[in-house]
């Protein structure tokens, strides 16, 4: 067997365990804790989740295309101008991620944890995005599994075997410890990188140039992952505790759809994508683009039917009512969904030319109309009112962005014509 579609197939199953972990854990806490230990869950991996964006300050989306543009002699000296960077954004956002707790959104009893798991959390998915811009996708593939999957496994396990083990606290020293050891993992690539470029002053002018890129697509990914964050918020409002820990775990099998396409799909072609479309590669960029269309549609629709075909067993084994009457959750979530990854077509297509001010501001559009058939969907159906909104918002970011980038790739290939 060649060597690429071996080490692709050990990536593919790398990312499938780390999901089927993610997948497990939820079961797992779904069958032994109570529904208000899993609604606080779902609602701390959410803030958590939301707040990596403020953290990261979406730079990566800056650095991530500069890393592959640049000669691989200067990657030690970005990614050390970057960290200069990152350690001014925690000084400066840290601080505030207090409020969270003064205003009562999640407990102080869980403040320790938030803050250990986010700063674990964000160093890990950095060096996963440098991985993958690097091309070191095995390795990539790995830190995940240790950031997301070995330690949900482990809980998972104990879970059954040790009654004792049966709390969120155990779940946190787990998440903390994994996400620990994907991080020194994932540092040792930096290590082999050519370090005489650190001889030259950190270049600030650099720094400068990727906020300034970085802040409006920040602008935008927060409207974007709000909605998957208010979405909790805004459950637990209108239907209370026990609804919202269903909606946590259906919008986990549901999102489990979106990290398997990240995974097996979009991690692979859209570095392909963007470098073809640098190179000017009209034809590589055009079978980069087609690739990726055609493996969303498989990937999405053979996801979604085994979602809605496998949570019957499920609930079956779970044997808690308060699932079983919300399930039509999921299959209005399994719509939503669909409609997002198929937006992500035209998003890495516009995100490879660049043309980012569509991508702003397709995403504000859909959080303002999240909010518009939210309000107008709860007073209707309070149970369903937030998953019909998301359907409804993701359906016009998709029309939204699809729109723009046929648009700019008609002027991309007049360009490159003449």
């Amino acid at each position: 067997m060649p060597a690429f579609p071996l080490e692709r197939l050990i990536n593919l199953g790398l990312r499938a365990s780390t999901l089927l972990a993610k997948f497990s854990l939820l079961f797992f806490l779904a069958f032994f804790l109570e529904p208000a230990e899993v609604a606080l869950y779902g609602l701390l991996v959410a803030t958590i989740g939301y707040s990596l964006y403020g953290l990261g300050f979406d730079f990566y989306s800056y650095s991530t295309r500069e890393l592959i543009g640049s000669s691989q002699k200067q990657w030690a000296r970005l990614l050390r101008d970057q960290g200069v960077f990152f350690v001014g954004i925690y000084l400066a956002v840290l601080p505030l991620l207090f409020l969270i707790f003064y205003f009562e959104l999640l407990p102080w009893s869980v403040a320790p944890w938030f803050f250990a798991i986010l700063v674990l959390e964000h160093l890990a998915q950095e060096l996963n995005r440098l991985l993958v811009a690097m091309s070191r996708q095995l390795l990539a593939s790995i830190v995940l599994f240790l950031r997301s999957g070995l330690w949900a496994f482990i809980v998972a396990i104990f879970f059954w075997l040790l009654p004792e083990t049966q709390s969120l606290d155990f779940v946190f020293i787990a998440w903390c410890l994994g996400a620990l050891v994907a991080c020194l993992l994932g540092s040792t690539a930096l290590l082999a990188l050519d370090r005489r470029c650190l001889s030259k002053s950190i270049n600030w002018n650099w720094i400068s140039r990727g906020i300034k890129v970085a802040f409006p697509l920040l602008v935008a990914t927060l409207a974007l992952r709000g909605m998957f964050t208010i979405d909790r918020y805004w459950v637990q409002n209108l239907s209370g505790t026990d609804v919202l820990a269903a909606y946590v775990l259906y919008a986990g099998v549901a999102n489990t759809v979106m990290s398997f396409l990240d995974a097996a799909v979009f991690v692979f072609l859209y570095p392909k994508i963007i470098r073809a479309y640098k190179e000017q590669d009209l034809k590589s960029y055009n079978d980069g683009m087609k690739n990726l269309l055609r493996q969303t549609l498989l990937v999405t629709f053979i996801l979604c039917v085994l979602a809605a075909l496998l949570i019957h067993p499920m609930l079956f084994l779970l044997q808690k009512e308060i699932y079983t009457l919300n399930v039509n959750i999921l299959y209005v979530l399994l719509i939503a969904i669909i409609f997002f990854a198929m937006s992500m077509v035209p998003h890495y297509g516009l995100y490879a030319m660049s043309v980012d001010r569509h991508i702003i501001i397709s995403h504000i559009i859909a959080f303002i109309s999240f909010f518009m058939f939210a309000a107008l969907f709860s007073i209707l159906l309070p149970i369903y009112g937030i998953p019909l909104a998301l359907c409804c918002a993701f359906a016009i970011m998709l029309v939204y962005k699809s729109m723009a980038y046929s648009r700019f790739k008609r002027i991309a290939i007049d360009r490159w014509s003449k």
